[in-house]
């Protein structure tokens, strides 16, 4: 962002890792980091499936590397234990942690 900001020209940039991953591998990568199984925990219900979806989604971030110098230094699996442990940090602040969902 700091980049972005300083850049003599206002521009639009897009910050992508320029990888895809799947809802699914999102998921596996979430539970598995603490042990679990998704599938045991998730439900999927097909009318919030969106049929009319593109079936691939990549960020090209070429141009905010070229013009900024900016590169990734987040893995996908890294981004998802960070989300994950964000998460369970915020649930034990709240007082959530450990109560069951119905």
């Amino acid at each position: 962002m700091w980049r972005i900001l300083q850049h003599p020209k206002p521009d639009d940039f897009v910050i992508a890792t320029g990888e895809t991953h799947s809802v699914k591998e999102f998921l596996a990568e979430a539970f598995g980091y603490k042990g679990l199984d998704w599938e045991k925990y998730v439900k999927i219900d097909p009318a919030y499936l969106r049929p009319a979806d593109v079936e691939y989604l990549c960020g090209d971030s070429s141009k905010a590397r070229k013009l900024l110098g900016w590169e990734p230094k987040v893995g996908f699996k890294e981004l998802v234990r960070m989300m994950v442990d964000a998460d369970i940090k915020a649930l034990a602040a709240s007082g959530e942690a450990g109560k069951k969902c119905e």
